[in-house]
């Protein structure tokens, strides 16, 4: 019995190598797909190298270093352009500044646009210069010395000077639609002083007195209507050697055995008119107070 069931184990045991060695597959690449796939790691291997080369080329062109690239350096401050840079697109910085005796140039075919925004992005300041003109946009526009002292400033309520001079080389002079205040207006030397209203009136008032001077020249008022000089609490005084008043009106002529014929004396009327009369050995002002009407 045990002899037959070990003939029988033996013999499943054969059947079972034999199965086994029908049902063997080779595992691998070969053939064909074999000499492709080398050909793909090559061309991989090439592109590779290319790529690398490529990179160092670009890297030695640009002059890539620690420190930047090409004229732009990296430092603790910020960056650093030497030479020429262009921008294409707006540029936001919070200083721009040249190197150390050097200038700053700003070049643009059109315009150069630098504005000032706020926390909510309105535009506050804009400086702008163009090929026509160069305007400014704020609250207030100011130009001081190296020293700090205020040049000229300008707002939406006043404009102030603080130099110690204004000049205006303009052949026709200066034009203010509205009055101006100042402590003094003179001229050039050798050079006309005119303040000339065409269509308006001409006023002139200070606190404390007008002081009207022609040092080594003539002085003219000129109006077309009425020249008044007023004093409200004070008096006017001309003090000349010579004091002329060539256009006043002539009394009537009255003959009498006492008139002089080259003699005239001023009379002034109620209403602060003056004209000549014939002087006589008394006046003769009442007898010619007809010109008062």
């Amino acid at each position: 019995m045990p002899k037959m069931v070990q003939e029988q184990y033996l013999t499943q045991r054969n059947d079972i190598h034999t199965s086994e060695r029908q049902y063997v597959y080779k595992v691998g690449i070969y053939g064909w797909r074999k000499r492709c796939l080398y050909l793909f790691v090559l061309l991989l291997m090439t592109l590779l190298l290319v790529n690398l080369a490529l990179t160092i080329w670009i890297l030695k062109v640009m002059n890539f270093t620690k420190d930047g690239m090409g004229q732009l350096r990296i430092t603790d401050k910020g960056l650093r352009l030497e030479g020429a840079s262009e921008f294409l697109q707006p540029l936001y910085a919070k200083e721009i500044r040249s190197q150390a005796d050097s200038s700053l140039y700003l070049q643009s075919s059109q315009n150069v646009t630098v504005s000032i925004r706020n926390s909510e992005d309105q535009t506050v300041t804009q400086l702008n210069t163009g090929s026509e003109a160069v305007e400014a946009r704020g609250r207030r526009f100011e130009v001081n010395s190296n020293t700090g002292k205020l040049l000229f400033s300008a707002e939406e309520s006043e404009v102030v000077v603080g130099a110690d001079r204004l000049r205006v080389l303009g052949a026709e002079g200066a034009v203010f639609e509205r009055s101006i205040e100042t402590p003094q207006i003179r001229a050039e030397p050798f050079k006309e002083l005119r303040l000339e209203s065409p269509t308006r009136s001409l006023i002139l008032e200070a606190p404390k007195g007008v002081v009207i001077e022609a040092e080594a020249g003539n002085m003219e008022a000129i109006c077309q209507t009425e020249l008044k000089l007023e004093s409200e609490d004070g008096e006017i005084i001309l003090d000349a050697r010579d004091i002329r008043l060539p256009g006043l009106p002539m009394g009537s002529y009255t003959s009498t055995p006492s008139a002089r014929q080259n003699t005239f004396e001023v009379c002034v009327c109620p209403n602060g008119k003056l004209f000549l009369s014939q002087a006589g050995v008394g006046s003769t002002c009442q007898i010619n107070s007809s010109a008062c009407l």
